[in-house]
């Protein structure tokens, strides 16, 4: 399931010393050809990390040889020697696996305002390419870890080709996009142009519509490399649907290892005037506390649903508003529908389900019952 299931990638993760607990925390990702088409999405935060500067840069041509990816320290907010360090990085991986540092990506994920103890970073970088296999997908995943519990991978097979992924992330989820690190590679035969397109069609409908805390990451990033080595030029619609694939279940187990969390829970809208409004209800249902603690009270307030779709600009009306949950419809034209005794959120899965009753648009965002020390000291309380 790994980044090095798709022909032509090789990998390596490695403990560089940058954490001080001695866990691996250093990753390396060589695209090793025949093609080096790339594409990336990055975080819409206004303040961003040096690494996300230097890999919009390198990205911008389209084409990366290489991705290094630290863990224990974001470099973010460390001003121009933060930048100088990203540079740096990218330098000693060019002089690694033989080629310009403008090819390679730089990511980084940790403490925020920290500097990286570059001689751990560029030591480790050198031990790295010394372990580049077809095998080290796995090893990868585990280095960029923070407070993730487990790795997370994700594999699809198209016709003729492959897509592979490996993605970071557990808590500051909110859309566009969570706070994670996630790279992608396939051995399909795609133009950079193609892929750019294809990843944010894929990364719109999964990466941007999770929503754990509501906060965003300073460092962001969705890389997608493409080998060729495949030699199979896939169909786009086909291509972007295998990659949605990717990054849906990347999305969904970033979702189910958000820090604290019981409940894995989708909100889809249905009936809305158009997917906006569909998206902003679902947003604001997701990110109510008082919902969230509701749910991890296993209590089906749907009161509290009401009150979060009644402070957007959506189109709707309150005496239309019919909410389902678990299969329970315990809201019936904006008043008491089935008995809520009814509906079990026992599970780790939780289905809230919306009709507005002024459109056909819909949207669905995913999101879990973290509210970190809020929910414990307000689970009981009801409005």
């Amino acid at each position: 399931m790994s980044i090095t299931a798709a022909q032509g990638f090789a990998a390596a993760g490695i403990a560089a010393g940058i954490k001080s607990t001695a866990k691996a925390d250093l990753a390396l990702v060589v695209n090793q050809g025949p093609r080096f088409d790339a594409a990336a999405v990055f975080t819409s935060n206004r303040v961003v990390a040096a690494p996300v500067i230097w890999s919009r840069r390198a990205v911008a041509d389209g084409v990366l040889h290489a991705v290094v990816l630290n863990s224990g320290g974001a470099n973010a907010c460390t001003g121009a020697p933060g930048l100088e360090d990203a540079a740096a990085t990218a330098k000693a991986v060019a002089q690694s696996v033989d080629c310009e540092p403008d090819d390679v990506a730089v990511c980084s994920t940790g403490l925020i305002g920290v500097r990286l103890p570059m001689a751990a970073v560029l030591s480790g970088i050198a031990a790295a390419a010394d372990q580049l296999s077809a095998d080290g997908g796995d090893a990868a995943a585990h280095a960029i870890m923070t407070t993730d519990t487990v790795p997370k991978q994700a594999l699809a097979e198209g016709e003729g080709y492959t897509i592979g992924g490996m993605a970071k992330g557990a808590g500051m989820l909110a859309p566009a996009l969570a706070t994670m690190l996630v790279v992608i590679t396939t051995d399909a035969e795609i133009s950079a142009p193609d892929l750019q397109t294809c990843l944010q069609k894929a990364t719109a409908l999964t990466f941007d519509r999770i929503d754990s805390d509501g906060c965003m990451s300073t460092n962001d990033t969705v890389l997608a490399l493409a080998s060729g080595a495949s030699g199979t030029i896939p169909d786009l619609d086909d291509f972007t649907t295998n990659l949605a694939r990717v990054c849906w279940s990347l999305a969904r187990q970033l979702i189910g290892d958000a820090e604290g969390a019981s409940h894995d829970i989708a909100v889809e809208v249905t009936g809305a005037a158009s997917e906006q409004d569909a998206l902003e209800v679902a947003r604001e249902i997701a990110r109510s506390n008082l919902f969230k603690c509701a749910i991890f009270g296993n209590d089906p307030n749907w009161g509290r649903v009401l009150s979060a779709i009644g402070v957007t600009s959506a189109a709707f009306e309150a005496d239309e508003l019919d909410v389902t949950m678990n299969g329970v419809q315990v809201c019936r034209a904006g008043g008491v529908g089935d008995p809520r005794e009814l509906v079990d959120l026992t599970g780790r899965e939780c289905q809230v389900l919306v009709d507005l009753h002024a459109g056909e648009h819909k949207a669905t965002i995913w999101t879990n019952d973290l509210t970190y020390g809020y929910v414990k000291e307000n689970a009981e309380y009801s409005s």
